[in-house]
């Protein structure tokens, strides 16, 4: 009866720290776009007793006891039924319950041996079906990264740089290019540089924006969500700028809006004659033990939707490449 009314206690504090003015921006336009599954996916991001975490083992300090009891405890490796481009040295393991591991602590000089993340956040980097030798782009790349990791504001910046320095080796840290330039003007500083691009754009954050503390906040993040589609195309333009011909572009998001997701890539590939879809519905197929999807409308973007015991997301993913000119 106690730990009943502790955990009812807890979570009555979370559903405090909704913000409301967030919420019901929500209601309106998901239950709109998601139909039926909105009523489920909006019970997962407003109950963080729910989410789940995935764990990330940092092959350069390969944690092998932690494995041992993870496995005890009855986590499994994602994607079992494995992708083709998936990298036999990555390793992350997903538990079915809403189970988080502690944390680590930034340490100089001390790599670490994990990363926590929403498992959703592979899928973007998997699309790109990264290769030995090839020049990548990061063009957004806070808090992960690898190559080429370019990102514009500061803070998040040094916080890309301590995560770099906590899961890579000084000697590997050091073939690494982290810029701080505007990912807007990277296409024209260098152009067709790239075989493949990662733009995971600044988006409205559905599961952070709806614990916003600061409701007049809110309320100007609202207003100002309908200026984000500007800033993504620009993003992608500069990106498409950037990649070689014959190159692969991945766009990502964490957001549920259709505005920043589909209608994004439509005008794209109908405004730039030199790019064409990518059909990813195979990459569905084969998550689709691990991940809840929704219905796109696109044969090269996929959205994950969080779920009952599959709480990822939300994550969308579209595919692009750039033609070759004649």
């Amino acid at each position: 009866m106690m730990l009943t009314r502790l955990k009812a206690n807890s979570e009555g504090k979370l559903a405090k720290q909704i913000c409301k003015v967030v919420l019901d921006h929500f209601e309106k336009q998901y239950s709109k776009e998601l139909g039926d599954a909105w009523s489920t996916t909006r019970n997962i991001l407003t109950s963080p007793s729910c989410w789940q975490y995935a764990v990330l083992f940092n092959r350069f300090n390969y944690p092998f006891e932690l494995e041992k009891d993870l496995l005890l405890k009855g986590y499994y490796t994602l994607f079992q039924g494995s992708l083709p481009y998936y990298p036999e040295s990555m390793k992350c393991y997903l538990s079915r319950t809403p189970d988080r591991m502690p944390s680590q602590r930034h340490q100089m000089r001390n790599l670490k041996k994990y990363y926590l993340l929403n498992a959703a956040s592979l899928l973007p980097v998997l699309a790109l079906e990264l290769r030995d030798g090839e020049k990548v782009l990061d063009l957004c790349a806070a808090p992960g990264g690898y190559l080429h990791c370019n990102e514009f504001d500061s803070l998040r910046s040094r916080w890309l740089r301590q995560t770099l320095e906590s899961f890579i080796p000084q000697p590997l840290v050091n073939v690494i290019k982290v810029s701080e330039l505007d990912g807007r003007e990277v296409g024209d500083a260098q152009p067709e540089t790239f075989d493949k691009v990662l733009v995971d754009a600044p988006c409205s954050n559905d599961r952070s924006w709806l614990f916003s503390s600061d409701s007049q906040k809110a309320a100007c993040r609202v207003s100002q969500r309908r200026k984000l589609p500007i800033l993504q195309k620009e993003l992608l333009r500069s990106a498409i700028k950037a990649l070689r011909p014959g190159g692969l572009l991945v766009y990502s998001t964490c957001t549920l809006s259709k505005a920043e997701n589909q209608d994004v890539i439509s005008e794209i590939l109908n405004s730039c004659s030199n790019i064409v879809p990518v059909d990813i519905k195979g990459m569905a197929r084969t998550c689709s033990p691990d991940f809840t999807f929704a219905p796109t409308g696109q044969e090269c973007g996929l959205l994950v939707i969080p779920d009952k015991g599959k709480a990822w997301g939300p994550m969308y993913v579209a595919k692009l490449q750039k033609l070759h000119t004649v």
